[in-house]
């Protein structure tokens, strides 16, 4: 085990695959020489070449539709989008080609999309989506979310063997500021599987990606028994450990990032209401960031991004429902 930080722990996962597999390779903007946006490809043209380290133009469109006929002839690429939000750009190649191969011809599409998202440094309307809603909407597309050093490298792993399409979501945010104890050489985390963050009995807060550690946080200020349960996967949801800690605790809160219509909490939410509705002792709550553009500046930005204070009041409230 080694200590690497969040975007040590992509990057590696993702030089442990090609290493290991020589039809795995990346393309992107600016990720040979230059090592990528927030280099996590540093040092990747140098050991792997430019045969498998491709600078592509600047069209996100090309980059998608290149991967996905690569991936169609047994290929297994690796897009990098420099921003998540750039992904408008290929959203036709990745929807209404990668996403519906298998469905129309039978074929397997085995690529991942890897997309920095998320706000909290200032970027403004352009560089600071959280898109997972978009992708959960296309049949054919897997969703990841991991909010860990360690599961960001085995998810990684899966995410590159698994012959579907995979959008992989991470946060910019825990990059550089969450760390821990990974696996050295081959890791991999099951795609689909959610897990127990933190346990509890008397609320559960349901969370991926960044919203994991202000749950983990609010937790233990507040000193209350919270589980805290990582979805880790979008899609497909890990619907039997959902509903399992929501019948444990009774109350649930469903907390993430991204804006509350049509998102992963209202389908957690809608879940829940379906199939453990006489198990619930309160209403299910959700935290997001309300439905409008995050801003630029600095204090407009924290006051529409969730926040800890906003958790722990989450929490007081459902506790004392």
């Amino acid at each position: 085990m080694s200590e690497m930080t969040y975007l040590e722990a992509i990057s590696d996962g993702l030089r442990t695959e090609m290493r290991r597999d020589d039809s795995v390779f990346c393309l992107g903007e600016d990720i040979g020489g230059f090592g990528g946006a927030f280099k996590v490809t540093d040092g990747f043209a140098e050991e792997f070449g430019s045969d498998r380290v491709l600078d592509t133009p600047l069209a996100e469109n090309l980059i998608i539709g290149a991967a996905a006929g690569a991936a169609i002839e047994g290929m297994r690429p690796v897009c990098e989008m420099q921003f998540a939000d750039f992904i408008a750009c290929g959203f036709d190649q990745l929807v209404n080609v990668a996403a519906k191969m298998h469905y129309r011809q039978g074929v397997a599409v085995p690529m991942v999309v890897r997309l920095p998202s998320g706000g909290g440094f200032s970027g403004g309307p352009f560089h600071s989506q959280n898109p997972e809603a978009w992708f959960l909407q296309a049949p054919g597309l897997k969703v990841v979310a991991p909010a860990t050093a360690k599961d960001a490298k085995g998810l990684l792993a899966s995410a590159i063997r698994d012959p579907n399409p995979v959008c992989f979501l991470e946060h910019k945010g825990l990059y550089r500021h969450v760390k821990g104890e990974v696996p050295e050489g081959e890791h991999m985390v099951p795609l689909g599987e959610a897990a127990v963050a933190r346990e509890g009995s008397e609320l559960t807060v349901i969370a991926y990606g960044s919203s994991v550690h202000l749950a983990l946080q609010a937790a233990e200020e507040l000193d209350e028994d919270i589980e805290v349960l990582d979805l880790r996967t979008l899609a497909p949801l890990d619907r039997e450990t959902i509903l399992a800690s929501a019948r444990k605790t009774s109350k649930v809160l469903v907390a993430h990032e991204a804006t509350r219509s049509c998102g992963v909490g209202a389908e957690v939410a809608a879940l829940i209401a379906e199939e453990a509705f006489e198990d619930l002792d309160a209403p299910v709550q959700r935290l997001t960031a309300p439905d409008v553009p995050i801003p630029f500046s600095p204090p407009l930005e924290q006051n529409v991004l969730p926040g800890l204070e906003q958790m722990k009041e989450a929490c007081r409230e459902l506790i004392a429902y």
